[in-house]
């Protein structure tokens, strides 16, 4: 945190970082600076805010090696700002550089959470509509700078169930090209039709092609990914229509 902050700066400052840790799991490090006076703070405006944390241990067991994120100006609602807990009036831009190790992507990965966020996608085979689950993931950080996966994917046609082992390598994004899959390869169970196989790659693709993704009011995108030592270093931008306590709680409880 700035040693010349304001004195109303760091009472929500330190506010903030109190109820912020009290909900994560484990941290080493929160620091959370909120860029704004007492008059602005009763006019619902705040130059920015800044997190600083390493070592957080989010809802199931999912750990962020590092983060720094720094948003835009916002507007927010100044009863809340006083005791600590910044809620918007307005959407506010952010951008984040985030830290993992391949064990702790791989956690993430394979988590309850990341399964949710997967069952909403569907498959296009001959007009019909299939729903496919992705379960136990492993990506493998290279030292050529590349992703290796492996998943297991269940494709839910009727009444149906098969599984599709998938595996390939991808190239990840950097700022002067998207992300790439090199290649990919499938391990299909006996009677999986060609026709499903090409909809999931199809899918896949398309995923990998997204310009943005989204969580509840939270859009965000990949800009630039860099690995190193078995580490990976992401750096996001997103835009955040509503974050309220209620929202950060049910996300690190």
């Amino acid at each position: 945190m700035p040693d010349k902050q304001r004195l109303e700066e760091q009472l929500i400052s330190q506010e903030a970082e109190r109820r912020v840790s009290d909900q994560v799991d484990e941290a080493e490090q929160i620091d959370i600076d909120v860029q704004t006076d007492l008059l602005q703070v009763l006019r619902g405006h705040s130059d920015g805010v800044s997190v600083a944390g390493k070592g957080l241990v989010l809802k199931e067991n999912i750990r962020i090696q590092e983060i720094k994120l720094q948003t835009d100006s916002i507007s927010i609602n100044p009863l809340s700002a006083i005791f600590g807990q910044v809620e918007l009036n307005e959407p506010v831009n952010a951008i984040a550089r985030v830290v993992m190790t391949q064990a702790d992507i791989n956690c993430a990965l394979n988590s309850e959470f990341a399964r949710s966020l997967s069952q909403k996608f569907q498959l296009d085979v001959d007009g019909e509509s299939v729903s496919f689950e992705l379960q136990n993931i492993q990506l493998f950080l290279t030292s050529d700078r590349k992703i290796e996966f492996q998943v297991k994917v269940l494709i839910k046609e009727s009444n149906n169930t098969q599984s599709l082992d998938v595996e390939g390598i991808v190239i990840p994004r950097t700022n002067s090209q998207p992300i790439k899959i090199e290649s990919i390869k499938c391990n299909p169970e006996s009677g999986l039709s060609i026709e499903l196989i090409a909809a999931f790659l199809q899918k896949l693709k398309e995923l990998v092609k997204l310009p943005y993704f989204t969580w509840e009011d939270i859009a965000f995108s990949v800009k630039q990914m860099e690995i190193q030592q078995e580490n990976i270093t992401i750096i996001l931008e997103a835009n955040v229509q509503q974050l309220s306590a209620s929202k950060i709680n049910s996300l690190i409880k």
